[in-house]
């Protein structure tokens, strides 16, 4: 188990040097997500640095279209937790059906069940950060504000944070949003709970990349079915 560091020994100096030493490339094959997460305070400075790294993602014409918006006080936490579930329940009730079947594959097993503790849970999560972002031509700019999630899931592994990506706030996107505090010109986009893990990271299971990887011109990619 991952153990939350002593809040009261994380000075500036300290949030300034945590995470300044993970490897990149390891930083990037061992950030997974993280759903269970421990209901201890992230420090704002903290919060403050993975946003900061959510910034240096590329974007287009360098517009930087991102806004962050970190959700730390109990009563609005249980307010996104309540729209969250009522969208969430719903939608994995087919899964957790299938689930029943004892041919059901286990790590989709494991996965679902993460994501039923996450929103189960997802009041307690300490920090909900939305990621919005100025619509270009009346459409998100999601080619800039995924790079900067990426980011930001980045610097939660290095600095010892577990998160994940969500969308599925979006299905009460509009009232959320201006609970936020976000216009319809300025939409979010994604959820990341984070906190202090309950788990630790490690490398997720991949395909191999000579599976996926073609040298100029694809062939033999299944076609899928549905």
């Amino acid at each position: 188990m991952s153990d939350a560091p002593d809040l009261s020994a994380l000075d500036d100096a300290a949030v300034a040097a945590l995470g300044e030493e993970l490897p990149l490339l390891e930083g990037i094959r061992t950030t997974r997500a993280i759903r269970r997460l421990k209901p201890d305070p992230v420090p704002r400075s903290l919060i403050r640095k993975i946003c900061e790294a959510g910034t240096f993602a590329p974007s287009g014409g360098n517009r930087q279209p991102w806004f962050f918006v970190a959700v730390t006080d109990p009563e609005r936490r249980a307010f996104i937790a309540e729209r969250y579930q009522a969208a969430f329940f719903p939608y994995i009730a087919p899964a957790v059906e299938a689930a029943k079947d004892p041919a059901y594959p286990e790590r989709k097993r494991r996965n679902m069940r993460a994501a039923i503790h996450l929103a189960e849970h997802l009041a307690e999560a300490p920090v909900h950060l939305f990621v919005a972002g100025w619509t270009r031509r009346n459409e998100p700019q999601y080619q800039a504000l995924y790079p900067c999630i990426q980011n930001v899931l980045l610097a939660c592994r290095a600095v010892g944070l577990g998160a994940s990506l969500t969308t599925t706030h979006r299905a009460h996107g509009e009232e959320i949003d201006a609970y936020l505090g976000l216009s319809p010109e300025t939409p979010s986009c994604a959820l990341i709970p984070i906190g202090w893990p309950e788990g630790r990271y490690g490398t997720p299971p991949r395909r191999p990349v000579d599976e996926v990887l073609f040298f100029d011109k694809a062939e033999g990619i299944p076609r899928r079915k549905g």
